[in-house]
């Protein structure tokens, strides 16, 4: 089943459970490969049921986690952390989205862009890798990896082979990372085993002719495969997804017998084994799991499997993605810790899990494996108060005047961030906003009136009407926040800003000045500070403090509402009080010996506030 509906499914009853459902396997014939990358060609099969490596049956042992979302100095540490747990293979997203921000403008070697790198990383450490480049791949990652732009053409089809538009875009990224990823196949001396075809397509169409010729595209840029597709076991079911000649991994499955009947003579192996969850703003708590028992039948039975994921990670920035009903209703964005519940958390160190796990794996193998890395030192920070700096409504850019609400992506091709709607209206009036993408403060005559939040939980306002209190008429502000891009099943035309109508009294009202208000890197650079107090909330705070040493820490955010933190001009993301993330992951690499600053800008605070500091998640 799907990784959404396998949570709704399983909420009530332990993971544990479902190594009940695990079928009988055929064992491993002959020895098993026990090859690593060495710089020379080896040859990795899909025969009879089987992965075969060099014409000897192969188990993959695979732990997934994101390039993107590891800062690059503790790449090593993570690697070396999955080899440790006695994992042979680690399981790769590329965040096209991550790659690509604007049409044909690439970047593959900064950062943890650079992608390449990792693998070759993998490979200096003898991990095999799994590579599962998109386009599509949902992963919890704004719209699902793909590239935001996309969202620029009302029409636009995306997933959909038959929109030129969208496949005209995805053979310019194919002819971006193909030849990074061709010198790196394991036919070629590199550790690359097998490439995924999308991802979960099964859950969004049936077009299986789209899935061949994204296969035909990697075979006429060099890499023949071998190929494989991951889906829960109910779509492909209802869908007929299976691609012919692919290995067959089962997301959140482990009925093996009957997807056999699917792949033939292909592998059939978990694609996607849960360890962990994916934590949603306003949850109750992170979300965990219990995956030692299904762990045991697949060691057991010498299944492969791909644990989703060994080590999550941060989603930095913008990176964090939601989920949302085929309608756009009940839209739930992800939180901006992408540890998930996994054995190796969010900054490095191991779970009990991970040492679980590690003792299994070692006892199904029979040998000793290498000890685990240190974890990273961590450091407590002084307690910190900001002050307030800046204005977000004394540094607006210029207006563009419309006559409607439209979508952001529409108006401005903005594809992140906040846009404001400001026009002069009379109070003692009614004021309705519809399709609020995804929450939005409502100031009149710089007076705070109240929000309006897409997000359905507890103790929050929906889109319901606000009073704006009598008086003459004065300055409407609406300032629109918007949380990351669906990426998940079929609402995958999740545009931000208002897109619905502006009503007062019931009329529908027109003629707005917009601001677009992206919060782009370089955003913080032209800020001009505060010159007098404000009592109008939409500020930035600033706070500078000095480190004789650096490492890894968390900023505790339980004091403030919401909004964004830089740290260095780093954006780590974002908080909310709604919690349940309260503290977010900043990285020793982000602070420096010295002088450090940090800036916050809140939604609804105006004075000074604290910012704490931990050493963990929660």
């Amino acid at each position: 089943m799907q990784r959404r509906d396998f949570l709704r499914l399983t909420a009530l009853m332990p993971f544990a459970a479902m190594g009940q459902r695990l079928m009988a396997a055929t064992a491993p014939l002959g020895p098993v490969s026990d090859a690593r990358p060495d710089g020379r060609p080896h040859r990795f099969a899909l025969s009879r049921q089987h992965f075969l490596l060099d014409g000897q049956p192969f188990q993959i042992r695979s732990g997934e986690m994101h390039p993107i979302r590891i800062p690059v100095d503790y790449w090593d540490h993570r690697i070396q952390m999955a080899k440790a747990m006695g994992l042979n293979t680690i399981a790769i997203y590329l965040m096209w989205n991550a790659l690509e921000s604007q049409p044909g403008v690439f970047d593959l070697d900064s950062g943890n862009r650079h992608f390449a790198h990792f693998i070759q990383r993998c490979a200096a450490h003898g991990m095999w890798v799994y590579l599962r480049p998109g386009p599509y791949i949902c992963g919890e990652w704004d719209y699902g990896g793909l590239p935001p732009y996309l969202l620029r053409e009302p029409d636009m089809r995306v997933r959909d082979r038959n929109d030129a538009r969208y496949m005209q875009a995805v053979t310019r990224y194919f002819d971006a990372i193909a030849p990074r990823i061709a010198p790196l196949m394991a036919s070629r001396g590199g550790p690359i085993l097998m490439v995924q075809i999308e991802n979960e397509y099964a859950s969004f169409g049936h077009d299986l002719a789209y899935l061949e010729q994204l296969r035909s595209m990697w075979r006429e840029r060099g890499i023949e495969g071998p190929f494989a597709i991951s889906d829960g076991l109910s779509q492909l079911n209802q869908e007929r997804t299976y691609l012919p000649g692919t290995a067959l991994g089962l997301d959140g499955d482990t009925d093996f017998a009957q997807a056999q009947h699917f792949a033939g003579d292909a592998p059939v192996w978990v694609g996607e084994g849960y360890p962990g969850w994916l934590t949603h703003w306003g949850d109750a708590t992170f979300q965990r799991g219990d995956y030692v028992d299904t762990l045991q039948q697949l060691l057991k039975q010498g299944r492969s499997f791909n644990l989703y994921v060994v080590h999550g990670g941060t989603n930095f920035g913008f990176g964090a993605g939601a989920n949302a009903h085929r309608d756009y209703g009940n839209f739930e964005p992800v939180i901006t810790s992408y540890d998930y519940g996994a054995p190796i958390d969010e900054r490095g160190a191991a779970t009990a899990d991970y040492h679980r796990f590690r003792k299994m794996i070692g006892a199904a193998l029979g040998q000793r494996l290498p000890e685990p890395p240190s974890t990273p030192p961590a450091i407590e920070l002084p307690e910190l108060k900001a002050q307030p700096w800046a204005s977000l409504w004394g540094n607006l850019p210029a207006a563009r005047h419309v006559e409607q609400p439209e979508a952001n992506e529409l108006l401005f091709g903005q594809d992140h961030g906040m846009v404001l709607y400001r026009r002069r209206l009379r109070g003692g009036a009614t004021l309705e906003v519809d399709g609020v993408r995804d929450y939005a403060t409502i100031s009149h005559g710089g007076r705070y009136l109240g929000y309006l939040s897409r997000v359905q939980k507890p103790g929050l306002r929906a889109q319901a009407p606000i009073a704006l209190p009598p008086g003459d008429e004065a300055m409407l502000d609406i300032l629109v926040d918007s949380f990351g891009h669906v990426g998940y099943g079929a609402a995958m035309a999740d545009r931000k800003g208002i897109l619905g109508a502006i009503r007062v009294d019931g009329q529908a009202v027109q003629g707005w000045d917009v601001h677009s208000l992206p919060l782009a890197p370089d955003c913080l650079s032209a800020l001009r500070p505060l010159r007098e107090p404000t009592g109008q909330p939409g500020l930035f705070f600033r706070v500078g403090f000095e480190l004789a040493e650096v490492g890894d820490c968390y900023l505790d955010m339980s004091a403030w509402d919401k909004g964004y933190v830089w740290v260095n001009r780093q954006l780590l993301g974002r908080y909310w009080r709604i919690g349940p993330q309260q503290r977010l992951y900043c990285p020793a690499a982000w602070l420096r010996k010295g002088h450090n600053d940090i800036v916050v800008l809140d939604l609804h605070r105006i004075e000074a506030t604290v910012i704490g500091s931990a050493q963990s998640l929660a």
